[in-house]
């Protein structure tokens, strides 16, 4: 193994080009961290907002 300074501590780390680490975490620039999940894109359907209009029946 190398001695990476990027390292966590465990020894076992093997850090790509991208600062990405087989465990997961990845470099910040600062130290090795677990990066937040990103949240699931939201389909169509789900951003429309509804298009039905209240009745305006009787109101004429």
């Amino acid at each position: 193994m190398s001695d990476d300074p990027r390292c966590c501590g465990t020894g076992t780390c093997i850090i790509n080009a991208e600062g990405q680490c087989w465990c997961g975490q990845r470099w910040d620039g600062e130290k090795m961290c677990f990066t937040a999940e990103p949240a699931p894109a939201k389909s169509q359907s789900q951003n429309a907002e509804p298009s039905h209009q209240p009745s305006r029946a009787g109101q004429d």
